[in-house]
């Protein structure tokens, strides 16, 4: 399948600070104990209006397989539904991803490839409450026209996207959200346009730290697009500081989070910008001994 696609044609670009230029340089020297961490949304897929429309970006399947069988792991790290990010990323039997681990509800659930199952704690009782008060929540406080509730399972999301002015109303309606949250033992994830009801406790910082110890990697790239990569930021952040080289990339199609572009190694143009990057280093990276010629 995606295996099959070349991707020797273009040399990696060269990150604009020390420490990502160490990060690239571990994995390059290491890639059998490198994990390649990257979010969905905006990152392996556009943003779309509706959710359940966001598809991975065609090149995206063939870009893992090829870099895959070449390094530790390959872990999406994402606020879905682990099955839901399957699903949309057309992850699930392809060869070369065999190993794919997708951490979802920002590490909460978590889904194997070797199995193709999903493993999950008992749900927050909060996020049943929240679910059941939001639509009466949200008429009572005026703002119901333009924004939409989104079901994730173990959370549940507001978006604006939709509303008349998408910034004013994502403005207004974060500090009422909030205590909303709080009332519930929930805290309120920010992102692009959305405001993501969730259990606090676990974030794509704690999940990828966890999966970089669990696998004893020695090197690190994550990749993402949105305010909930910020944690994951600062996570290999704080890798770096205990001697785990690590590289940054934001993908980036809009002004919406300069936080993330302004920490960033790399920042590429969107999924495209990111699947080329996957593609490059995919490219450059040897085959593993074990692989068949």
């Amino acid at each position: 399948m995606g295996s099959h696609k070349d991707f020797t044609d273009d040399s990696l670009p060269t990150p604009v600070t020390p420490a990502g230029r160490d990060g690239l340089a571990a994995i390059l020297a290491h890639p059998a104990k490198t994990i390649v961490a990257l979010d969905f949304d905006g990152t392996l897929a556009p943003i779309v209006a509706d959710p359940e429309q966001a598809r991975a970006h065609p090149d995206a399947v063939p870009a893992l397989a090829a870099l895959a069988p070449k390094i530790a792991a390959v872990a999406v790290v994402t606020g879905r539904p682990p099955g839901v990010a399957v699903r949309l990323g057309g992850f699930a039997g392809v060869p070369g991803l065999e190993h794919l681990v997708v951490l979802g509800h920002y590490g909460a659930e978590r889904w194997d490839a070797v199995t193709g199952e999903v493993t999950a704690p008992a749900p927050h009782p909060g996020v049943a409450a929240v679910r059941a008060e939001l639509p009466g929540f949200l008429d009572g406080i005026g703002a119901w026209q333009g924004t939409w509730i989104e079901e994730k399972g173990r959370a549940v999301a507001v978006h604006t996207r939709r509303a008349e002015d998408p910034q004013a109303a994502f403005d207004a309606l974060r500090a009422p959200l909030t205590d909303l949250a709080t009332r519930h033992g929930l805290i309120v994830e920010p992102g692009r346009l959305v405001l993501e009801l969730r259990p606090p406790g676990m974030d794509k910082g704690v999940a990828l730290t966890d999966y970089v110890r669990e696998l004893g990697a020695e090197a690190v790239l994550y990749a993402g697009d949105d305010l909930g990569d910020l944690p994951a930021f600062a996570a290999v952040e704080k890798l770096r500081s205990d001697g785990v080289p690590g590289l940054l990339v934001c993908s980036t199609g809009s002004e919406e989070v300069a936080d993330l572009k302004e920490r960033a190694d790399l920042v590429v143009n969107g999924p495209a910008g990111l699947v080329r990057l996957l593609g490059q280093l995919a490219g450059t990276l040897p085959q593993p001994p074990n692989a068949a010629s």
